[in-house]
């Protein structure tokens, strides 16, 4: 008599847990899991660390009544907390901090760049009106003829400098360059009654005084919260005069008046005060001017004429860059892809050490090589000849591209010898079979393979060289020079390193509104050639299929 063999049913309850072992696996995962004593604790732990540091921001954004900024905030604090205290949504409390982050440092970062483009915002003009005619009273300011002498102590309280003042009358005041004098009751006094220091303040001693004289003397102690009525001033950290503005405000009319050369200064509607002959006040405000970045891009003559050369190197350097790194990435991968090749894991390594070192430190090692005054290229190898390959124009493009070479072809050089290895070689060996040369092959199967996966790369390398920085400012800084413009622009400069010099004013003052619409310009080009390369990246994949 034989048994019958065993059924699936019969396997199946041969090979389930005994009911003990159901019971034990909830039992341990509430022990572990997120809705467990300890994970509620520890989420409790962690949303107190968040709120309490939401709160801290909160109460900052309340002081300086950023209002919207505030209620954006509390929004975001009463969200986090809704997502990580209600119970299910597992992928809401996984993406949340991915997505706070890629607000805060990716979408906000857009859209004030966004936002700047479109205002004045620069040196001079990076507050509120208001503040423009604070700033104005309190810079424009002269000593007052015949002013009385107030004995002085400097103190210093966290880093920040308070002025201790002594009157003609033995009043004793204090101030400092952000808060107004007021009357100071627990001043410790010498023998003559100068008031030399107050509790929770350190004093300054003379070589103290010395060491920090360049921030005193800068400091300016307003009497009240008016600027108009003047400030108290110190020429040597001992004594102390009173200083007026040298230009009265007239709210009714909204106009400045120069005390000495009765010039009147009117609001002239673009973030200033000008007078009639077309002089401004160095002070001004943030104000919304349109599209007028966009249009002084290409207007403004000291400008106008660079901007279209950088652009043009800007797109030569990106495209040279791409194909000369790709053509030697491809080369090496090819010659190192050998299987009777001896020792190419040893070949391989050479050839990928420059990508690990940094590109802002290779860019100044090769500027020192190619210094044409001392350089080693020029004194060693050339027999001290003096050849301006960072000086001249055309000698200092050709640099920069083969630096950039050097600092590239390891990365295609990575990239080609992965999409060789994936080809299949069936492929190879019937094209030999049917008579197909080497080149023929390489022609006709294996590049047109290639461009199919490594095609998005190069796109991705051509955007990269478009704001590659590091290269150009570590290299040449944008030299050398243009000589028909007043702006620091020079010939290697790429529109990401022109921004840069807008931006942080070298040359000029700041301008952030006119560099971040130079960077919408710029963010428009490399999306509009990306958009169409991919475009011709699809059809290529179609063809090859």
């Amino acid at each position: 008599m034989t048994l019958a063999p065993q059924t699936t049913d019969d396997a199946a309850v041969a090979t389930s847990p005994a009911p003990s072992q159901l019971k034990r696996r909830p039992r341990q995962f509430k022990d572990h899991g997120p809705d467990s004593l300890k994970g509620i604790l520890v989420k409790i732990v962690l949303l107190g660390l968040v709120d309490a540091f939401a709160v801290y921001v909160m109460m900052m954004l309340f002081m300086a009544q950023s209002w919207v900024v505030l209620a954006i905030a509390a929004a975001v604090t009463v969200l986090i907390n809704w997502i990580y205290l209600r119970k299910g949504g597992l992928p809401a409390k996984y993406l949340a901090p991915g997505v706070f982050f890629l607000v805060v440092f990716q979408v906000f970062v857009v859209l004030y760049s966004g936002y700047i483009a479109f205002t004045n915002y620069g040196d001079g003009h990076n507050s509120t009106k208001e503040d423009a005619i604070s700033a104005i009273q309190i810079m424009a300011q002269t000593r007052v003829p015949d002013s009385p002498a107030y004995q002085t102590s400097v103190l210093d309280q966290n880093g920040e400098l308070f002025l201790l003042f002594t009157s003609p009358e033995g009043v004793v005041t204090m101030g400092s360059a952000t808060e107004p004098m007021s009357t100071v009751t627990d001043a410790v006094t010498d023998g003559s009654g100068k008031a030399i220091s107050v509790p929770g303040y350190d004093t300054l001693n003379f070589n103290q005084i010395i060491a920090r004289q360049d921030a005193i003397l800068d400091i300016a102690v307003p009497v009240s919260d008016d600027p108009a009525q003047g400030s108290l001033r110190t020429p040597d950290g001992t004594t102390s005069f009173a200083f007026k503005p040298s230009m009265t405000y007239d709210a009714a009319t909204d106009t400045f008046t120069d005390v000495e050369t009765g010039a009147t200064y009117t609001d002239n509607g673009e973030g200033a005060f000008a007078a009639a002959d077309g002089s401004q006040l160095s002070t001004g405000w943030k104000i919304n001017v349109g599209f007028d970045n966009f249009v002084r891009a290409f207007t403004d003559p000291t400008l106008r004429a660079p901007l279209l050369s950088v652009m043009l190197w800007t797109f030569t350097f990106s495209i040279a860059s791409v194909i000369l790194t790709f053509a030697l990435g491809l080369f090496l991968a090819i010659t190192f892809n050998r299987d009777d090749l001896r020792g190419k894991k040893v070949y391989r390594v050479l050839m990928i050490l420059p990508y690990a070192f940094p590109a802002f430190l290779s860019g100044l090692v090769w500027s020192g090589i190619l210094n044409p005054q001392f350089g080693w290229l020029n004194q060693t190898l050339l027999g001290g000849a003096e050849i301006g390959w960072l000086t001249d124009p055309v000698l200092a493009k050709i640099s920069v591209l083969v630096v950039n070479l050097w600092l590239g072809f390891p990365y295609m050089f990575l990239v080609c010898t992965g999409a060789l290895q994936s080809l299949p070689t069936e492929l190879d060996e019937a094209a030999r079979v049917d008579g197909a040369g080497p080149f023929r092959v390489f022609r006709s199967i294996k590049l047109p393979l290639l461009l199919v996966s490594i095609a998005p790369l190069l796109i991705a390398s051509f955007a990269f060289n478009f704001n590659n920085f590091n290269v150009i400012y570590m290299l040449t800084g944008g030299g050398p020079r243009f000589e028909d413009t007043t702006r620091n622009i020079g010939s290697t400069d790429i529109l990401i390193t022109l921004v840069y010099k807008v931006a942080f004013g070298q040359g000029t003052g700041r301008d952030y509104g006119l560099a971040s619409a130079l960077a919408i310009i710029i963010f428009i080009i490399v999306a509009t050639v990306s958009a169409i390369s991919f475009k011709q990246t699809k059809a290529l994949e179609e063809v090859n299929r």
